[in-house]
């Protein structure tokens, strides 16, 4: 201790400036200390180093939101990739963009979701986009539309969701823009263990703007660590009173209809209502950080994990190559190697008659079935009548046909 250094007790009792000597080594310690009397502002840079943390004083839930590669847990949230295609009239029920599905139910409303270009967003060249093409303006009790995305398990074992009081709240950040004001609803459902969460935005204007929502921790039901959908996220665009009703339910409880779009504005009562969505994030924290951006290759291996389209951009020919075997004339079985492993053991979306094979000939294809395809690959046969034991040269569509395996959840 320097000669003229002074016990608290001692500084107390005078008017001079304190400086660093003049305070006596261990006379400050952290129970003299207010809660928050030490800000960043009063540190100086560079001050605090690793040796000055305590082993374990940094935990989980302080780190939580903290940005990183990998934070943003949603599959092609920048509406990049649209391997099915990028428009969608009347949909209903069924996949659109990568990873993105419109349902609807028991309703009379018509829809026309596209793959949007936004020149108007910077940072962002697309959006999926809903155009209401048939209206509904006195919606039944049961009738219900949104766009949902679903996510498997394995993938959000970080929420630690389930896990009592090491559970994390998740933050949801989206870009909306809309010509159709007023309060939206988002909602999370727990498929594993049957519970759900909901929360709203307020849309006051047309223009493109940075909405979210932070759903609270949820310390029960814990998420299977699997391939198969753990939480499904619904971003509503209308609702009938069965779903629209009493009071919004956003806390973690157990699943029902009652509470989960409660002032959900109608997104169908005209044929005027656009809505469109793009930059979806879903993290770890109370607050929304920077959205993450990734590569558009990046997000195509992702979605290729859930669906590979294997028709060539350059020619409408199946890739791989083909072979009547000797013991099973009528049947060409063209031989595939996947892209990426898929989730689980794919289907084959194909309509047979939209196809032709060459063997000898050009024939029409009749049926079409998967051999023996796995996660990886495999063989897709393609059966044509008077077709021969030798080389199938080709599987051609004819036009814009699509040649899909699928593993979606």
């Amino acid at each position: 201790m320097a000669s003229n250094a002074k016990n608290v007790a001692e500084l107390l009792n005078t008017d001079t400036t304190v400086k660093v000597a003049d305070i006596e080594d261990g006379s400050i310690t952290t129970a003299k200390l207010a809660a928050d009397a030490v800000t960043a502002a009063k540190l100086a840079d560079d001050s605090v180093v690793t040796a000055n943390i305590t082993d374990g004083a940094i935990s989980l839930v302080k780190t939580s939101g903290i940005g990183g590669g990998g934070k943003n847990v949603i599959i092609n949230s920048e509406m990049m990739i649209a391997q099915r295609g990028t428009s969608f009239a009347s949909v209903g029920n069924v996949y659109t963009l990568d990873r993105f599905a419109f349902y609807k139910q028991n309703s009379g409303a018509a829809f026309t979701v596209t793959q949007s270009t936004v020149t108007d967003l910077p940072g962002f060249g697309h959006a999926l986009k809903v155009d209401c093409t048939t209206a509904d303006t006195s919606l039944a009790a049961n009738e219900q539309g949104y766009i949902v995305t679903k996510i498997e398990g394995r993938e959000l074992q970080r929420f630690a969701k389930g896990h009592g009081s090491d559970a994390l709240p998740m933050t949801l950040s989206f870009y909306v823009k809309t010509n159709k004001t007023g309060v939206y609803t988002a909602r999370i459902y727990d498929r594993d263990n049957g519970r759900n969460v909901s929360g709203s935005y307020t849309v006051a204007n047309a223009n493109w703007n940075r909405y979210t929502i932070t759903f609270p921790a949820d310390a029960s039901g814990k998420l299977d660590n699997d391939v198969n959908s753990s939480l499904e996220f619904f971003f509503n665009l209308y609702a009938g009173a069965d779903t629209n009703t009493g009071s919004l339910v956003t806390s973690w409880a157990a699943s029902a209809d009652a509470g989960s779009t409660t002032g959900q504005v109608n997104f169908a009562d005209s044929t005027s209502n656009d809505w469109e969505i793009t930059g979806i994030q879903l993290e770890t924290g109370s607050s929304a950080t920077p959205f993450e951006h990734r590569t558009r290759g990046e997000h195509l291996n992702a979605c290729q994990r859930y669906l590979q389209d294997l028709t060539p951009t350059n020619s409408p020919y199946l890739p791989g190559s083909g072979s009547v075997p000797s013991n099973n004339n009528g049947v060409c079985v063209f031989h595939v190697a996947l892209t990426v492993q898929m989730r689980t053991t794919p289907s084959l979306t194909a309509t047979a008659g939209n196809y032709r094979v060459y063997n000898g000939g050009s024939q029409t294809v009749t049926g079409m079935a998967v051999n023996g395809l796995s996660t990886v690959g495999g063989g897709i046969n393609c059966n044509a009548p008077n077709m021969v034991a030798r080389e199938c040269n080709g599987c051609f569509a004819n036009g814009d046909h699509r040649t899909l395996i699928v593993a979606e959840l």
